[in-house]
């Protein structure tokens, strides 16, 4: 297996984050980079940098005033007098009023779906280093690669066509997907994070060319909370072709196996023969969110059910967080997968 990463990646350091009605440290940081790096090389796997750079496809599959927005905000923040070193709005619009204004704050509120995906310096380079990352390791899929993994940082699977949320600005496994469905695959989207993944489903909630799947904590009582319940199965042409399988919070890895399992039934019933795996790894027992009691041994039998498929694999990072144990959990979902 080959691991692809964008060392511009790091340029993206957030501060703080909101909890429990305070600021708190920010868990979504570029150390983060450096766990997952450790983890690739407890596993013995290669890290190159990814050979493209054409922002096509972000372009294609993300709002153009969205886009604007990542890439000059900050920028355009900083220079307001008395204005903070993170961008972070304090309005949001809601299902009463969801008009798009001129104002930068304003701009901010509808741009950003919640107070955990603030721009700061940097943010636009990381996030677009994040995605070409992801569409290099498709592209090499395509290419006759049998599994590539792709470290991205920050995260994806949360943002929307039009909206940050969640850590995550530009949706990298759906890049990743998109890419694939251009070369006429037949993609399926397996997300095993311990939050939702919103911003995917929603992408290809109407579409019946991508079959997705999310196995995670139960809204109800976890982010992304608004999204995630079984019931959303798509409409349209996607009927059928969204599956969510929430587990109570504190699951163990038999009840995340389970469900993994279960989600690997339906990628053989749809028939795809190509795989995008959006790998969260905090779901561990060890994360500082404290989600799931998932351990190693259990991340590397899901990795095993997972490599079953025999489906060739882009395996995008998601979440897991600093940690000590980070690099261990990376390392034994990869020799899991890559048996």
């Amino acid at each position: 297996m080959l691991a692809i990463h964008d060392e511009r990646q790091a340029l993206h350091r957030p501060l703080t984050r909101i909890a429990g009605g305070v600021l708190k440290p920010n868990l979504e940081v570029p150390e983060r980079i450096a766990l997952l790096r450790e983890g690739l090389a407890l596993a013995g796997i290669d890290v190159v940098a990814p050979a493209g750079d054409d922002e096509g496809l972000i372009r294609a599959l993300h709002d153009p005033g969205y886009l604007d927005f990542l890439e000059n905000g900050f920028a355009a923040w900083r220079a307001i007098p008395g204005n903070g070193p993170e961008l972070r709005s304090s309005i949001h619009p809601n299902i009463y009023m969801n008009r798009r204004p001129d104002d930068l704050l304003g701009r901010a509120g509808f741009y950003q779906a919640d107070a955990g995906c603030v721009l700061v310096e940097g943010t636009w380079q990381a996030a677009r280093a994040s995605a070409l990352t992801a569409l290099d390791a498709a592209a090499r899929v395509l290419e006759g690669e049998s599994m590539v993994y792709a470290l991205c940082r920050p995260p994806g699977h949360h943002a929307y066509r039009d909206k940050a949320g969640g850590f995550c600005y530009l949706n990298n496994s759906a890049l990743a997907a998109e890419r694939a469905v251009l070369a006429e695959r037949r993609v399926a989207i397996l997300d095993i994070d311990v939050h939702h993944g919103n911003g995917t489903q929603t992408m290809f909630y109407d579409r019946g060319d991508v079959l997705t799947l999310s196995v995670h904590g139960d809204p109800a009582y976890l982010y992304p909370y608004y999204a995630g319940y079984a019931d959303e199965a798509g409409t349209g042409a996607g009927a059928g072709r969204n599956r969510n399988f929430p587990l109570p919070l504190g699951s163990d890895g038999v009840a995340y196996r389970a469900a993994v399992r279960a989600a690997c039934d339906e990628i053989r019933r749809f028939g795809a023969d190509f795989l995008v795996l959006a790998l969260g790894l905090d779901a561990s027992v060890n994360d500082p969110f404290a989600c799931m009691t998932v351990n190693d041994e259990d991340f590397a039998r899901i990795a095993e059910d997972i490599s079953d498929l025999r489906i060739p694999t882009v395996i995008v990072q998601e979440g897991g967080y600093v940690s000590p144990f980070l690099a261990g959990t990376l390392a034994a979902f990869l020799s899991g997968i890559s048996r």
